[in-house]
């Protein structure tokens, strides 16, 4: 959205010159409208593309089944829990079928259990394919656990990757049995001596 002060910015090769149409975003907050039902959250952004109202329903309700929502997609917002929203907005971005998905701390608000659902729900809509995926996250367990490689990034407000590791476990994974894997608790250790650090930094 903004023109780098230096350097190019490539996207599959090609120059990006304006908003990255190739890629879907799905934020902390939500980005649902509250006058809409959740079927019609998910079908605005096919209809914004030019998709027929009938066309986009019926994609959206089967997406809404896909994110395990059956039987909800009449509901508004306020009448879903906050497990059950990110379910919508990871419907309404995937269904634009982006070919990266840039995930910022989407699942922060929600509860521990919840977490690990929607965690696994993510990774069996990814194994289906294969999307690019960049996670931010502050939590290292969900970010190994989700993860073929993990990036740090130092405390700002100078921010620079201070690591980069690659994660060897083995897919499919239930984020709730994985982390109980040896290597998980191996690589969890070495990549917290070096956040540790960054992390005292910041509250510093």
């Amino acid at each position: 959205m903004l023109a780098p002060s230096s350097g190019r910015v490539e996207i599959f090769g090609n120059a990006l010159t304006g908003l990255n149409r190739t890629a879907g975003y799905l934020f902390q907050s939500d980005a649902l409208f509250p006058w809409k039902t959740a079927i019609q959250n998910v079908a605005i952004g096919l209809q914004i593309a030019g998709a027929p109202a009938a066309d986009a329903s019926a994609r959206a309700e089967q997406w809404i089944a896909r994110v395990g929502l059956a039987g909800f997609g009449a509901r508004y917002p306020h009448m879903l829990s906050g497990g059950q929203r990110k379910r919508v907005g990871l419907a309404q971005v995937l269904i634009r079928d982006p070919r990266i998905l840039l995930m910022d701390e989407p699942f922060g608000p929600l509860d521990a259990q919840t977490r690990q659902i929607m965690g696994n729900l993510l990774l069996e809509l990814w194994g289906a394919d294969r999307k690019a995926v960049l996670f931010v996250t502050h939590d290292l367990e969900e970010a190994i656990a989700l993860s073929d490689r993990v990036v740090i990034m130092s405390a700002g407000p100078a921010a620079r990757i201070i690591g980069d590791w690659r994660v060897a476990l083995p897919r499919p994974r239930d984020i709730a049995e994985v982390r109980h894997e040896k290597a998980f608790q191996d690589l969890h250790r070495e990549i917290w001596v070096v956040l540790k650090a960054e992390v005292l930094k910041g509250y510093a």
